[in-house]
């Protein structure tokens, strides 16, 4: 009679190991596949979605250690939803990535529009005041460094602009800001206001 407990629990015994060993596989495919998804998508999200590719990370590195105590039941429950997160990364950071582009595009579009007449209104007032009727209102102006300065920014413009030509907006919006605020400061010494309307 007594036998009869230990062979009911050695039955037991196997049928939870056979389970547990048939739920093993599904569970490591699951952390394989967001893994995959993981890895496909980390470039862009990292850059543009970063808080959610570390919650999805966080929460993989969760999956693993509960794979890691054999609680393959668990994994299989939580791995679909975590999966289905890992795969929207990818159209997450798109979408923020085209969200970013149009800003930037919108920014270039008006920086495109005032940078060369700012240049344009900059060499005129140069001109200006190179003039030996004008000498007085260039008093204390140091005509030959605003020039050195306008032909500075030339070249910066160039710069922006090769950026834009290729494609890499964040580089030309960048340079073009640093462009502007030169520009304000030059305008500034020449004592000319930028932002009035010419004439």
């Amino acid at each position: 009679m007594s036998s009869t407990p230990v062979h009911a629990w050695i039955a037991v015994a196997a049928l939870l190991l056979t389970a547990c060993a048939s739920q093993m596989e599904p569970a490591q495919r699951s952390i394989s596949d967001i893994e995959a998804a993981l890895d496909a998508a980390q470039s862009d999200a990292a850059k543009y979605v970063p808080d959610q590719l570390t919650d999805v990370r966080r929460e993989f590195s969760d999956l693993k250690a509960t794979f890691d105590r054999q609680d393959y039941a668990a994994v299989l429950k939580a791995a679909p939803a975590l999966r289905d997160r890992a795969k929207d990364l990818a159209g997450a950071a798109a979408a923020k990535k085209a969200e970013l582009m149009q800003a930037l595009s919108g920014q270039w579009s008006g920086l495109a529009a005032r940078l060369p007449d700012y240049m344009t209104a900059i060499q005129n007032r140069i001109e200006f005041l190179a003039k030996k009727s004008n000498k007085k209102t260039a008093a204390g102006i140091d005509l030959d460094a605003a020039r050195g300065s306008l032909s500075e920014a030339s070249s910066v413009w160039s710069k922006a602009q090769a950026a834009f030509a290729i494609g890499n907006l964040g580089e030309a919006v960048t340079t073009a800001k640093s462009l502007e605020t030169s520009l304000e400061g030059l305008a500034g010494t020449l004592k000319i206001d930028l932002k009035k309307p010419a004439g």
